[in-house]
């Protein structure tokens, strides 16, 4: 059974073009300008879709938000969320980006992606998304259209904003099911986090809704509910194992075990 379709009423359809403006331009939005115009989640998703329509791009995949309670506390959430990322926004490692040229006001995350090697339904076991899937090691770099947005800006912007999708480094990419014994296996990864050679923080694959296969399966059943499928194809990256910094200038790597080694990211001004 699909949502309800929300029709975006004069106000919330001027937010999806500024949105897209802002997407375009590198001009933020102010956040007092559209405080109050979604919500409810419905509605919210329902201008994600229409913002992105009006970028006339292929989505390659999604990015999935509020994975832990710590990040859920800060947006004043009790679920997850998810944004879906355009194609050319998924970079193989070693990624090279400039902050000016390609970036408004990003953060950095790490985290695991899973690739669809064939379409993802809601009736999935755990256990078949671990043998219909590849796995990686992912940096993700959220960013948001928003000034000042972080952690400030309200979850149903957040939300609207393909929940502040940035760009998606990603690693080595292996069947799940040969990197992972077993789905419990998945909760066991750690990370280390560096910014040219010093170590700035490390994390674990527990803080993603304990197992980031939960986070999936979550993604996988609300996307049906809202009538979309997860191709086989497209990527997601999972949830984030630590609090994002800020994404400065510099070489940043995130070095993983389980065999995902260094996923690679260097940023100029």
């Amino acid at each position: 059974m699909t949502e309800q379709h929300v029709t975006l009423n004069q106000q919330q359809e001027a937010f999806a073009q500024a949105l897209a403006k802002a997407y375009q331009s590198k001009e933020p939005l102010r956040m007092a300008d559209w405080q109050g115009v979604v919500t409810d989640d419905d509605t919210a998703y329902a201008v994600q879709d229409r913002f992105v329509a009006l970028k006339k791009l292929p989505t390659g995949g999604y990015k999935v938000s509020l994975t832990s309670k710590q990040t859920q506390d800060m947006f004043d959430s009790d679920s997850p969320l998810y944004g879906q990322q355009v194609d050319s926004h998924f970079l193989p490692a070693p990624a090279h980006l400039s902050l000016k040229e390609q970036t408004m006001a990003p953060l950095l995350e790490v985290e695991l992606g899973f690739r669809a090697t064939e379409d993802l339904l809601a009736t999935d076991s755990l256990d078949d998304l671990l043998h219909k899937t590849a796995v990686c090691g992912t940096v993700e770099l959220p960013d948001s259209r928003f000034a000042d947005w972080f952690p400030d800006l309200d979850k149903f912007s957040v939300m609207s904003d393909c929940a502040v999708g940035g760009f998606v480094v990603y690693g080595e990419e292996r069947p799940s099911a040969e990197v992972f014994p077993t789905v419990a296996d998945a909760a066991n990864v750690n990370v280390t986090l560096y910014h040219d050679g010093k170590e700035e923080a490390t994390g674990s694959s527990s803080e993603v809704l304990r197992n980031p296969f939960e986070s999936l399966a979550w993604l996988v059943k609300k996307l049906a509910a809202q009538g979309k499928v997860f191709r086989a194809g497209q990527l997601v990256s999972s949830g984030t194992f630590l609090l994002p910094p800020h994404l400065t200038a510099g070489k940043w790597e995130a070095k993983f075990d389980h065999g995902f080694g260094n996923v690679t990211v260097n940023v100029v001004d």
